[in-house]
Order: structure tokens, then C-alpha cells, then sequence
């Protein structure tokens, strides 16, 4: 490649995070320390990951290695593909989110990544699989600002277990401007996303969702919160999601035979009796089974 790609200029420099461990139920067990870099030389690109593991209770010994992660990656401006030795597959990147499912042979176990990168912060989860099974999940935020570092891992350990809740008593709106591409990666414009929330009651609230501008849809779904688990039970769509801390991962289908697949981030979380204010979201929507499209951006919250 004669230069580094829009993508691998987007993330340049060190990242440093310390994102927690849940096991597949949701149950948090610990903390990733990370340093990490995607590193554009001579041509080629090299992903360095540093740092160790705290805590994982029965996951410990699973992912806890005795070495620095090191592997290479052909970068060629679409697809990022990874070639090893300590993961092999493939990222999408779309604007500034990056879709990557790819295998971890230390770990013994499939990844779906992703990495949503918002200025000098980055919005990361990973889903880990045995098969189709789930078998835990890290998820967290990294900053590359020097500056911040100390801070931000301090912020990091307190708020990084906190479980995802939506307001329960307040009415409101989490609304906000969302990129959106197609399945060739092109920019299709932008879409102002609106997730009114109707407090039922404490476990149940109805969510009111419009989307306008290049993408116009529109929703009604109740949805019943229980534990680390959601219900989505109509009447304008029907699935379920699951937290694993400050991540919420829906899985919507529509009556038209559209599918939304989600994360829903709460970037500002933190432990006591409230709700975040800051929602980072990344969804991708098919019809029938074909990508459509893929959307992301952050959300703010405003009362009623």
C-alpha cells in the first residue's frame, strides 16, 4: 500500500483503556488493562496490544496470557484484514465505527468487535463466542490524549461495572444526529435519531423511535427491563437486548421483514440511582437477511 488508509489515520497513536469483563449471563468478573496501537510502517500495518488481566473469576484462565498480542494487517482502504498469529479475520470500517469478527487463538474464542471512534474517545466491546454461544463480553472507553490517561483508567474501574438502565420515572428524549452508510462502506448522509421515552413503570417504559433524513423510519415498542435483559413486546417491533455493563445490545424485528441489530452505550454512567445523559449508538439494519445499512453517532438526553 503506497499510504495508511482513512481508517488506520483515524486511529493513529496509543489507545489506553481499561475495559471490564462480563461473563455471558452479564455478571461482571474483572478488568482488561490495554494498551494498544494500530502502526502504519514502511508500508505495512502491525496492531499492538499490551496490558494484563484483573479478576475473571472462572474466565481467568481463559483469557489471561503470558505475552503481548502482536499482529499484522492488510489495510488496503476496504476491509482490514487480519492475518495474524494472534488474530485472524476481518474488519469493516463505515466513517468512523468498524465492524470486526475475527478469531483469537490465545483466547480460543470468536470475536465480534466494535470500535466506534468518537474524536480522541473510542466506544469498545467485544462479543465472545464459543460457536454461536456467547462466552463473555469486554466492553469500555479509550482515550489517546495523553492528558488524560490517569484519570480516565480511575474513571474507568469505578464506572466500567455499572449496569445500562434508561431513565424509569423521567419522560424524555435521547436525540441526536447519526452518520449513515451502505453495505459498500459509501457515506449515505446523515439521519437525526429520537428515542422518546413513556415511563410506564419501573420496569416498563414505552420508546417512541423516529428516524428522518436519509433514512425515515418510525417505531412504538414497550419494552420490559428485567435485570440484565430487555423485552421488546410491540406493538411497532418485537426482540430482546442484553446488557453486559454500560452496553445494551438490542436485537429488533419489524413486521416489513427488517433487522436491527445494535449497541447502545451509556457513555456517561456511573454507579448510583440515575441514568446516564450521553448515549453513544451503532446499528445495522437489514432487510430480510442483506445488510441496508449502518448508522452511528451519540445521543443527549433531554427531559420532557
Amino acid at each position: 500500500m503506497s499510504g495508511p488508509s482513512e481508517w488506520q489515520q483515524r486511529i493513529q497513536g496509543e489507545w489506553h483503556g481499561r475495559p471490564s469483563l462480563f461473563d455471558a449471563g452479564g455478571t461482571w468478573r474483572g478488568y482488561e488493562d490495554i494498551r494498544r496501537s494500530s502502526v502504519f510502517d514502511a508500508g505495512t500495518v502491525t496492531y499492538y496490544m499490551d496490558g494484563g488481566l484483573e479478576g475473571g473469576g472462572p474466565l481467568a484462565g481463559r483469557f489471561k496470557l503470558g505475552a503481548p498480542f502482536a499482529f499484522g494487517v492488510t489495510d488496503a482502504g476496504g476491509d482490514r484484514l487480519y492475518t495474524g498469529p494472534d488474530f485472524y479475520g476481518a474488519g469493516t470500517p463505515y466513517g468512523g465505527f468498524v465492524d470486526a469478527r475475527y478469531y483469537g487463538p490465545g483466547w480460543q474464542v470468536d470475536l465480534n468487535t466494535w470500535n466506534q471512534t468518537i474524536g480522541d474517545t473510542q466506544v469498545y466491546s467485544s462479543l465472545l463466542f464459543q460457536g454461536p454461544a456467547v462466552a463473555g463480553c469486554f466492553n469500555g472507553l479509550y482515550t489517546r490524549d495523553p492528558a488524560l490517561v490517569d484519570g480516565w483508567l480511575r474513571d474507568e474501574t469505578v464506572n466500567g461495572p455499572v449496569p445500562f438502565i434508561l431513565p424509569t420515572k423521567d419522560a424524555g428524549a435521547y436525540g441526536g444526529a447519526c452518520e449513515v452508510f451502505g453495505p459498500d462502506r459509501k457515506p449515505l448522509g446523515s439521519v437525526r435519531v429520537t428515542v422518546e421515552l413513556e415511563p410506564i413503570d419501573l420496569l416498563r417504559t414505552r420508546h417512541h423511535v423516529t428516524w428522518t433524513g436519509a433514512l425515515e423510519r418510525r417505531h412504538t415498542v414497550e419494552v420490559r427491563r428485567d435485570g440484565f435483559r430487555s423485552f421488546c413486546e410491540g406493538p411497532g417491533a418485537w426482540g430482546n437486548a442484553q446488557a453486559y455493563g454500560r452496553a445494551s445490545y438490542p436485537s429488533l424485528h419489524f413486521a416489513d421483514g427488517t433487522r436491527l441489530a445494535g449497541r447502545e452505550f451509556m457513555m456517561d454512567a456511573t454507579p448510583g440511582m440515575g441514568a446516564g445523559a450521553t448515549l453513544a449508538v451503532a446499528y445495522e439494519l437489514f432487510e430480510g437477511n442483506a445488510m441496508a445499512a449502518v448508522l452511528h453517532g451519540v445521543l443527549t438526553w433531554s427531559s420532557s
